[in-house]
């Protein structure tokens, strides 16, 4: 496993970690959606990296 792709994987869930714990706290739609997004695009990347490691 390449270090770039598990370290995009760990912030990717770093940060969905983040949109769980803001949505209980009840934040604004705008912040939750924002770090969604940035969670969706780090585990797709990680995840993508690792199709080039081993495809």
């Amino acid at each position: 496993m390449n270090t770039l792709s598990t370290l995009l994987i760990i912030v990717g869930l770093f940060l969905l970690g983040g949109v769980i714990s803001f949505a209980k706290q009840k934040m604004p739609k705008g912040v939750i959606v924002l770090l969604g997004i940035g969670s969706a695009l780090c585990l797709l990347a990680g995840i993508l990296r690792l199709e080039g490691v081993f495809g």
